[in-house]
């Protein structure tokens, strides 16, 4: 038979399941958007900006059961999508990137767009293919999928010449796709037997989790009641283990966390740390000190002993391995006395924290500790938060918290700001039924505000409170102390309202604390309403996180004394000098 490339393209991803098609059209692709326009099953979203396209993308893989894709020109819409494109392959989330691509059946150079693709992708996706015939489309976009799902996820590159888009060529077989039907890996039960033995002995284990073990929250929750230990989570891993639980102590567990993980992590003499790489942001910039007897699960077998030795590394499945671990923890007796003192002690250090917060002076701004509690008291559990990266990032993880598996995400390891728009507007896209709130900071919201207009057209009810202070706060903080001065971190004025007006959002501004709750209910009834909300928040960030204070102390701290006295000395002379 004859088909034409985007036809094969087309076909294809409805067999994967694909409902949303993210990006904008071009000569080399309008081909393929035509087809997408006649199917029943894909819906193509045009974005405002291909970095959009390709955060909404790692949203839909974060949130939902399908696979993100975007569908994008060559050259410029693949550098436009980097961004998003990075930040899900240090994340370790799957997408599928399908582009066009320059003539291939012709001998004429310097065409339009054309540039190594492959070259410029190598380094932030799992691998890339360029697709030569008719024939090898198909099967080379469903080897794309499974290798972007399979083991660490994570993006795959596919590009499609637009010749072979536009014109028929022969093809021996359209095949329906098949999903993988390998036998699972064989785990390391000696190792699981021994991790069981380490952590059933400790007089005091705890839990450290990240996004790998998202999916194993049930069972996460079983083994932590039965050790009775303490549980800390990475960033990305917020919602690995619900807030609600009193084990749950909060973010990390050095001396950038919360105090009730700082405490209740102190004498730990065994750590069980599951889907965790030890990355700068989970471990407070290198601050934290893990017990010698770390017992680590992952399935990127490359994470183990990077940062911090382990005792015993287990290769795997998060919710495959814990299930094994469990059971053999079962069968070495009975679960571990439930130690209240353990969880009073944790809900006393949480309470003083926010205790602390409250206490706080925001001088007529809004206070975030008061912001937090109100918001967590009119969502769902299953609601979902998203973050952008800056000062709100922190501050949500220390005072908001989230309640259901996949019920928060953010940029991490890439740490790319401008992620929280699209990513809100695609999470309410795939997830209708759940409140979707996105929590940005004034900064990150001008790189990619726009993306509201694409929530408006289709009618989108998700909700963006944007955290305004005027300042890139995250860097202008740390300036503040060791130069006395704010270089390129104090923003240009902005009407946020103008905004909302120009993208067909509702608009709101929280001023003051006494404007919080009656703020966040008229926000949520208009989301209700599928009307994506633009809240101004006028937030107080003259308090520090404690993630914030713990980096700037353990970096402070690894300086040479003469390089100590340097800045300090410096800080000093322009604290006095102005």
């Amino acid at each position: 038979m004859k088909k034409t490339g985007a036809w094969l393209v087309r076909y294809a991803l409805e067999q994967l399941g694909v409902e949303y098609t993210f990006g904008i059209p071009g000569v080399h692709n309008t081909e393929i958007y035509d087809e997408l326009n006649k199917s029943e099953k894909i819906q193509p979203v045009l974005v405002t900006h291909e970095g959009g396209a390709a955060f909404m993308a790692d949203a839909i893989s974060r949130t939902s059961t399908g696979i993100g894709t975007i569908l994008i020109v060559p050259a410029a819409g693949v550098t436009h999508a980097a961004s998003g494109i990075g930040e899900a392959f240090l994340d370790g989330i799957p997408m599928l990137v399908i582009a066009g691509g320059i003539r291939t059946d012709t001998d004429k150079t310097y065409q339009l767009h054309e540039v190594d693709q492959h070259a410029i992708l190598a380094a932030i996706t799992k691998k890339t293919f360029r697709i030569e015939t008719h024939e090898e489309l198909i099967p080379t976009i469903y080897k794309a999928y499974h290798i972007a799902t399979e083991g660490e996820p994570g993006p795959v590159f596919v590009e499609v010449p637009v010749n072979l888009q536009l014109f028929p060529g022969d093809v021996s077989e359209v095949l329906p796709f098949s999903a993988a039907t390998d036998a699972p890996a064989e785990l390391d039960l000696n190792a699981i037997q021994r991790a069981a033995k380490a952590l059933y002995t400790a007089k005091k284990p705890g839990l450290f989790l990240g996004w790998g073990a998202v999916d194993a929250s049930e069972i996460s929750v079983q083994t932590a009641e039965f050790l009775n230990a303490p549980v800390a989570t990475t960033l990305q891993g917020l919602s690995a283990f619900p807030a609600n639980n009193p084990l749950h102590t909060g973010m990390s567990f050095g001396k950038a966390a919360v105090p009730a993980a700082e405490n209740a992590f102190r004498d730990c003499d065994c750590m069980l740390a599951v889907g965790v790489r030890f990355a700068e942001i989970a471990t407070g910039s290198y601050g934290v000190e893990p017990p010698a007897n770390l017992i680590h699960i992952d399935i990127n077998p490359a994470v183990f002993n990077a940062n911090y030795p382990a005792a015993i590394t287990i290769e795997g499945d998060a919710k495959a391995i814990l299930t094994e671990l469990f059971k053999a923890l079962e069968g070495l007796g009975g679960s571990k006395p439930d130690s209240q003192s353990l969880k009073t002690a944790i809900q006393k250090d949480k309470q003083a924290y926010l205790d602390e917060w409250f206490k706080h002076d925001s001088k007529g701004r809004v206070n975030p500790a008061r912001f937090f509690v109100e918001l967590r008291r009119q969502l769902h559990d299953d609601a979902i938060v998203v973050t952008d990266d800056g000062n709100h990032t922190f501050l949500t993880a220390e005072l908001m918290p989230i309640h259901a598996a996949r019920g928060f995400t953010s940029p991490t390891d890439f740490n790319c700001m401008g992620y929280c728009v699209p990513a809100v507007t695609a999470s309410k896209l795939v997830n209708p039924d759940k409140q979707v709130v996105g929590i940005v900071g004034d900064g990150a919201f001008l790189m990619t505000c726009m993306e509201t207009l694409t929530a408006s057209s289709l009618g989108i009810g998700g909700i963006y409170f944007v955290f305004s202070d005027g300042e890139l706060s995250q860097i202008s903080q740390a300036q503040e102390i060791p130069y006395n001065r704010k270089t390129c971190s104090v923003l240009h004025a902005l009407k946020t309202s103008g905004i909302a007006e120009a993208t067909g959002c509702e608009f709101i501004s929280i001023s003051n604390d006494a404007a919080i709750a009656d703020g966040i209910e008229n926000a949520l009834a208009h989301a209700a309403c599928n009307k994506p909300v633009i809240v101004d928040v006028s937030i107080d960030y003259s308090k520090r996180t404690r993630f914030t204070k713990g980096i700037v102390k353990t970096n402070l701290e690894r300086f040479s004394i003469g390089n100590k006295a340097r800045f300090i000395g410096r800080a000093l002379v322009r604290k006095v000098t102005g």
